[in-house]
């Protein structure tokens, strides 16, 4: 798939991004992710995130990534794969290469580590990236690496392949003047953590898709979801928002870092386990994973909840 080709993809449809499973030591465990990716290669998702944020891209190695890069691929069947990509510049073309070397369709470049940096800084990254592979681009804007609507401008200029634009920042404003300023040049992606609860907000503003991380244990529901902002269906979008997403971020945010670690959860629930998460995040307590149970149950019926409580 050409990079031409993958930004339209991912325009048209609902991203996601799996998590990665680690065993009881913490050690990857690419069996199940082979196994979890095929799963969801099954239903209707634009492309997968591997090793992205939700597969915990920050807590594995170079090689790691590439693995993941690999396992995905030989799964996914049809489904363009995006690798996570990041670190600092030299970091970041060295992974980028070995990533596009192991078949990924495209990268996602994170923000560099620890570092802020001048606009000046930021782009000379982002082209640095792009120059050194042939498959298309995808920058995220978040934490320490926000990209003016001029900086992508020019980007975008220079590197054919740099193909989308993903905030995780949530500056509405920022987002609404890239999408104008840029227009049809590049395909533009929320990633603001539990993307759902944003979704309409985005939409208004240009953004004609999201990362869903639910879409790991509850992909029909996640396709749903997307399919009612799609139709501008608030009734629908309503009702789950108020039945399952408001309860679920009440859980997500009792804790540092568990817009990842409950997704993890949410596989547990429904009987995919997929493992821990690695340190510096921490699992779920036992009383939250119940009341995620609950959350689901509640929202979506008791068949949802496999696991035993």
């Amino acid at each position: 798939m050409d990079f031409s080709e993958l930004k339209t993809a991912i325009g048209a449809g609902l991203l996601s991004f799996p998590v990665t499973p680690f065993d009881a030591e913490q050690r990857l465990d690419l069996d199940n992710y082979r196994a979890h990716v095929a799963w969801l290669a099954q239903y209707p998702a634009a492309a997968l995130f591997a090793a992205g944020g939700t597969g915990e891209f920050f807590s594995l190695t170079q090689s790691e990534v590439v693995e993941t890069v690999k396992a995905a691929k030989d799964v996914a069947g049809n489904t363009p794969i995006i690798a996570g990509c990041g670190y600092g510049t030299a970091m970041a073309v060295e992974l980028a290469q070995a990533c596009q070397k192991a078949g990924a369709d495209g990268l996602l470049l994170l923000p560099q580590y620890l570092v802020g940096a001048e606009q000046a800084g930021l782009v000379d990254r982002v082209r640095q990236v792009c120059q050194a592979v042939d498959i298309g681009v995808i920058v995220y804007n978040r934490d320490n690496s926000i990209l003016s609507a001029e900086s992508i401008a020019r980007l975008a200029e220079e590197c054919p392949n740099l193909i989308g634009f993903k905030d995780g920042h949530g500056n509405v404003e920022l987002v609404t003047r890239v999408c104008t300023l840029l227009g049809d040049r590049l395909s533009y992606i929320g990633g603001m953590p539990t993307a759902e609860v944003f979704a309409k907000a985005y939409k208004a503003a240009g953004v004609t898709t999201y990362s869903s991380a639910i879409f790991n244990f509850l992909p029909q529901q996640a396709l749903s979801f997307y399919d009612a902002l799609c139709a501008d269906d608030n009734d629908s979008m309503n009702r789950m928002l108020k039945e399952f997403f408001y309860p679920y971020l009440a859980i997500r945010d009792r804790g540092r870092g568990y817009a990842v670690s409950i997704v993890k959860a949410g596989m547990k629930v429904i009987g995919r386990d997929t493992g821990p998460v690695r340190s510096p995040l921490t699992d779920l307590t036992g009383e939250e994973l119940k009341m995620l149970a609950g959350v689901m149950a509640s929202a979506f019926g008791k068949d949802v909840v496999k696991h035993p409580f």
